[in-house]
């Protein structure tokens, strides 16, 4: 079973991307976690280029990917209190048309990390929110991981032992998820 997670942060080594690492580390055997790469290269939504045939590379292998996935984790920062613009201009992309997306059913979940005492809280039920419309399959479960400068060990993974259970149990959930939505096809 494969899990793709994409990073709300563009930077490289963003918390959010070390949230998405740490939750690889709690996967139950057989289950991987493939961090996407590629938001910073998704242009703008465009209605004139959202044809099939039109649509932006970025945009395209943001699509593939997700439909080759068994479910999505989506990690994002928080900015000015809600959802970073990059990061919901490739949901934008990805709800048309809503029919088809490639975010219809399917099992996604939702985790953040920030600088601040707060870990996103907001920006996470945004991208629950927004995730909802679109038709996936939202896990109800926030992981609000605040002061994320200092909340990863050298190994990786989250150093508040309930964070690591609060994850674990998301995760235990997003799985099972996603092996009732491949049972059921």
């Amino acid at each position: 079973m494969k899990i793709l997670g994409i990073s709300g942060s563009l930077r490289r080594d963003s918390h959010n991307a070390r949230l998405l690492r740490a939750a690889a580390l709690q996967l139950p055997p057989g289950v991987e976690l493939e961090l996407w790469e590629g938001l910073k290269a998704v242009p703008p939504y465009d209605a004139d280029d959202d044809e099939a045939l039109t649509r932006p590379l970025a945009v395209r292998d943001l699509d593939a990917a997700i439909r080759e996935a068994d479910a999505v984790l989506i990690a994002t920062p928080e900015y000015n209190h809600s959802v970073p613009g990059q990061l919901k201009n490739a949901l934008d992309w990805l709800s048309r048309p809503l029919a088809t997306s490639a975010l219809r059913t399917k099992p996604a979940a939702v985790v953040g990390a920030s600088t601040g005492l707060f870990g996103a809280v907001w920006a996470q039920a945004e991208v629950r929110k927004v995730l909802g419309a679109i038709g996936a399959q939202v896990v109800d479960r926030e992981l609000p991981v605040g002061q994320a400068a200092d909340a990863f060990a050298d190994d990786g993974r989250l150093i508040d032992g309930d964070l690591e259970l609060v994850l674990g149990d998301l995760l235990a959930e997003l799985v099972g998820e996603a092996r009732e939505v491949l049972a059921a096809a």
